[in-house]
């Protein structure tokens, strides 16, 4: 049966998949696109994170509050760079269909 820690070394594969998808389509915003890069900052530093809290301190990451927040405000850091990201995608789009409407009246 797979543990928690294989079955989360496993789900990097596919994110990777994704990240490789999500690059190659021009379309994608490019904040959105730091942002969703940016979630491998998080695991990066969550790791190690995580294997000082167990080692050095007996706990899990989730019960060393310090450590853990400061982990997660990477999280949080990503997630506002893929909304900051589609946003701005979003409020350029619609400028576009406003000045293509006032070129057609």
């Amino acid at each position: 049966m797979l543990d928690k820690n294989t079955l989360f070394a496993f789900s990097l594969f596919p994110y990777l998949g994704f990240l490789w998808f999500l690059t190659r389509t021009k379309e994608t915003p490019k904040l959105a696109l730091i942002g969703f890069y940016a979630l491998l900052v998080f695991v990066a530093i969550t790791i190690p994170a995580g294997i000082y809290a167990k080692v050095g301190l007996g706990k899990e990451l989730a019960d060393v509050d310090w450590l853990h927040g400061s982990a997660e405000a990477f999280l949080t850091l990503s997630n506002i760079l893929v909304v900051l990201g589609f946003r701005q995608a979003v409020l350029q789009h619609r400028a576009g269909l406003e000045g293509v409407e006032a070129e057609g009246k």
